[in-house]
C-alpha cells in the first residue's frame, strides 16, 4: 500500500493542512471565552422579550430602548466575567459575598424606599440598584467555594456552615421585606448543596425541619405576605382587591386561546386591566397576544437555554466549577418556573420577574453575569483539556 506523507516545511516539520472555516470559528469563540450556542439563545430571548415589552409598556419606545441599553450593558458584563478562570472566581467568592452582605446591611440602615419596601441603594445621579440581586450570584459562589474545600458528600458539620452562610443574607433580604428574592437566594445555595451529593437520610431530615419551621415562618410574615398566600388559595374572595392581579392575569392567559389576539391587540393589557404588565405579569401579555403557541415557543427557548447550561455544567473539570455552574442554571430555571407559576395561579405572587423579558436592569445584569460565569467555567475547561 502506498504511503502518503505530509509535505515538509522550511524547518523539517510537517506542514499542517489549512484549517477549515469551522475550526477557525471554534478557535475564535475559544479565544473570547463565549459559547456561541448559549449566546445565540440568549440573544433570541432578549430580542423576543423586547418585542413583548413594546406591547406590554403601551408601545412606549423609550422604555424599550432603555431596556435594550441595559441588555447591552449586561452583555458587556457577561463577556468580561467570561474571561476569568474558575481559579479567579474561586478567589473572589469570599470578597464578593462579604461585599454583598455589607450592602444588605447598608440597605437596612439607609436604603431607599419604594412601593412599601426598603430594597434599594442609591448613588445620587449615578445609579439605583438592589443589592439583593447581587446575592443571587454571591450566594452560590460562596457556598460552592465552601463545599469544594471539604469532603463530599457533605455531612451535618458542613451543612451547619452552609446554613450560617445562607442564613445571614437571607434574613437581611427578608427584612426589607422581599420574601420572594430571599427564597430564590436560598434556593441558589440549596441547589449547590444538593448537587454536592446529599444522602437521602439528610434530605429527609431537612424536609422535616423545613416543614416544622413553616408555622414559625407564617407567624413572622407581614400581613400583605399572608394575604398573598390566602389570595392564592382563593382569589375570588376579594376579586376587586387582593385577588385582582391573579384574576386579571389568568383571564388574559385564557383569552389568548391557541394563536392569541395578535401583537398589540391584547384587551386586558392594552386597556390596562392587567397590573404590572411590563414587569412581573408580562407573561400574561405574552399569553394573551401570542396564545398557547407563543407561550410554547418561549418555553422552548427557555428549555434550550437550560439544557445547554446543564451540558456546559456537566463538562466542568473540577468540583467548584461543576457545582457553581449547575446551581446557576438550575436557579435560572426556578426564576422561569416561579414567574409563570404565579401568573397562571399555581403559585402565590412573590414578585419574581420573567428572566430577560420583564423590564428591569439589575436583574438582567445579574442573570447575564451568571451566564458569564457558566461560559468561563466551560471555556477555560476546554483550553485546559488541549
Amino acid at each position: 500500500m502506498a504511503r502518503f506523507d505530509l509535505p515538509m516545511g522550511m524547518r523539517g516539520h510537517p506542514v499542517r493542512p489549512p484549517r477549515s472555516g469551522m475550526s477557525r470559528r471554534r478557535s475564535l469563540w475559544e479565544r473570547i471565552h463565549l459559547d456561541p450556542w448559549l449566546l445565540g439563545l440568549l440573544l433570541l430571548l432578549m430580542f423576543s422579550g423586547l418585542v413583548v415589552l413594546y406591547s406590554a409598556s403601551g408601545q412606549n419606545l423609550d422604555m424599550v430602548i432603555a431596556q435594550g441599553l441595559r441588555f447591552g450593558v449586561a452583555l458587556g458584563v457577561m463577556a468580561v466575567i467570561a474571561q476569568f478562570s474558575p481559579a479567579t472566581l474561586y478567589r473572589w467568592a469570599l470578597p464578593v459575598y462579604l461585599v454583598g452582605v455589607l450592602m444588605l446591611v447598608a440597605v437596612e440602615i439607609m436604603g431607599d424606599m419604594g412601593m412599601g419596601a426598603q430594597r434599594w441603594l442609591v448613588i445620587p445621579g449615578v445609579i439605583r440598584f438592589q443589592p439583593s440581586e447581587m446575592m443571587k450570584l454571591a450566594m452560590p459562589l460562596m457556598v460552592t467555594a465552601w463545599l469544594s474545600r471539604r469532603p463530599l458528600p457533605p455531612g451535618w458539620r458542613e451543612l451547619v456552615g452552609c446554613a450560617v452562610l445562607i442564613g445571614v443574607p437571607v434574613l437581611l433580604i427578608a427584612r426589607q421585606p422581599d420574601l420572594g428574592t430571599a427564597l430564590l437566594v436560598a434556593a441558589a445555595a440549596v441547589f449547590a448543596i444538593l448537587l454536592a451529593g446529599l444522602s437521602w437520610r439528610i434530605i429527609l431530615g431537612l424536609v422535616v425541619l423545613v416543614a416544622a419551621a413553616l408555622p414559625l415562618l407564617w407567624i413572622n410574615m407581614h400581613d400583605y405576605q399572608r394575604q398573598r398566600v390566602l389570595t392564592f388559595l382563593s382569589p375570588e374572595t376579594d376579586p376587586l382587591g387582593a385577588g385582582w392581579n391573579i384574576i386579571q392575569s389568568t383571564t388574559a392567559l385564557g383569552s389568548g386561546g391557541l394563536w392569541g389576539k395578535g401583537w398589540l391587540h391584547g384587551t386586558q393589557s392594552q386597556l390596562e386591566f392587567l397590573p404590572e404588565r411590563h414587569t412581573d405579569f408580562i407573561v400574561a401579555v405574552l399569553g394573551e397576544e401570542f396564545g398557547l403557541v407563543g407561550m410554547l415557543a418561549f418555553l422552548v427557548i427557555y428549555l434550550m437555554i437550560v439544557c445547554r447550561g446543564l451540558w456546559l455544567a456537566g463538562t466542568a473539570q473540577e468540583t467548584f466549577g461543576r457545582l457553581l455552574a449547575g446551581s446557576i442554571i438550575l436557579t435560572f430555571f426556578i426564576y422561569v418556573f416561579v414567574n409563570i407559576g404565579m401568573v397562571s395561579g399555581i403559585l402565590p405572587v412573590v414578585g419574581v420577574p420573567l428572566p430577560l423579558v420583564s423590564y428591569g436592569g439589575t436583574s438582567s445584569v445579574t442573570l447575564l453575569a451568571g451566564f458569564g460565569i457558566l461560559m468561563a467555567i466551560h471555556s477555560h475547561r476546554r483550553l485546559l483539556s488541549r
